[in-house]
């Protein structure tokens, strides 16, 4: 019995590791634009010590279309990219989606994905 323990408590760590925070730097209120694309920020981090950077792929989400993200140079965890809000409108739902590999013991890198809460962008005139 303990032998079986001991074998399955590094998984249960790495579970317990794969917490991650987003930091929403994108103003709530931005003012229209004439080509209807608003930047939107985060920054990103996760304690998974198993988490492989390198395979790092962000998106922002609107409407169940992910638009790409890209990292901000010499800023570590820092995001950014463009999301469309059609001119007929003055809000758009968006969330942050980051997908990854992740070290996973005596095999392959396993994917695994995780999102932010949806939040809301105003858009004035």
């Amino acid at each position: 019995m303990m032998k079986k323990f001991l074998l399955l408590l590094p998984v249960i760590l790495l579970a317990g590791c794969a917490t991650a925070t987003f930091t929403r730097l994108t103003p709530n209120v931005q003012s229209r634009n004439p080509n209807n694309q608003y930047m939107v920020e985060t920054a990103f981090d996760s304690q998974q010590q198993s988490l492989r950077e390198d395979s790092i792929k962000a998106f922002a989400v609107v409407a169940g279309h992910p638009y790409p993200l890209r990292q901000v140079p010499l800023v570590k965890g820092r995001w950014e990219g463009l999301i469309p809000v059609p001119a007929a409108s003055s809000t758009a739902t968006y969330h942050f989606k980051f997908d990854y590999l992740y070290n996973h013991l005596g095999t392959a890198p396993k994917p695994n994905s995780v999102s932010s809460k949806p939040y809301v962008l105003k858009i004035v005139d």
